[in-house]
């Protein structure tokens, strides 16, 4: 899932600009787009999220779910833009690295970035699909594809540290 952050270019980072403004056209259906294509998925990721632990309250109305993909969306925005400007995310490592922290605590694994960046990448074709060609909604997925990589790739990396860590910590403590 890793990604040479050199091959990011300025002209996939204006794509993401530009998908980034058609996506907040519509976030909050975007949203839904997006964590309904987790769950049909990966149906046991819904325990992840608390905020889909009500199961009486549809996912369209569930304004929890809509803001978290909106971060997922930006950050990854966030990255894929300054990659291309800068040719790193190093800007954005204490926000990925702290995240990576978290997702351990969470017990996310492989897999399930795997399913993420299925749906954020179907979630980006489906929203750009719409106004775009399909030579240019390609490009749209490639270059969100690339950041999204490049994020997960900071993240695994803290994930691991944090893993040994603990497990030393284990170690010293018998």
């Amino acid at each position: 899932m890793g990604t040479e952050s050199q091959t990011f270019t300025k002209v996939q980072a204006q794509i993401i600009k530009d998908t980034w403004e058609l996506y907040k056209k519509d976030s909050a259906g975007n949203g839904l787009i997006f964590f309904s294509k987790i769950f049909e998925l990966e149906p046991e990721m819904r325990d992840f999220f608390p905020f889909t632990q009500d199961h009486s309250l549809p996912l369209e109305k569930n304004y929890k779910l809509k803001a978290h993909a909106l971060l997922l969306f930006k950050l990854t925005g966030d990255a894929g833009v300054a990659l291309g400007e800068k040719g790193t995310i190093q800007q954005l490592h204490p926000k990925v690295m702290d995240l990576g922290k978290k997702h351990v605590g969470f017990g996310v694994i492989l897999d399930h970035f795997i399913v993420v960046k299925t749906a954020l990448l179907y979630t980006i074709n489906t929203a750009v699909s719409k106004f775009w060609s399909p030579d240019q909604t390609e490009a749209a997925v490639n270059a969100w594809s690339l950041a999204y990589d490049e994020l997960v790739r900071v993240m695994q990396e803290e994930m691991e540290a944090t893993r040994k860590a603990a497990a030393v910590a284990l170690e010293t403590e018998d």
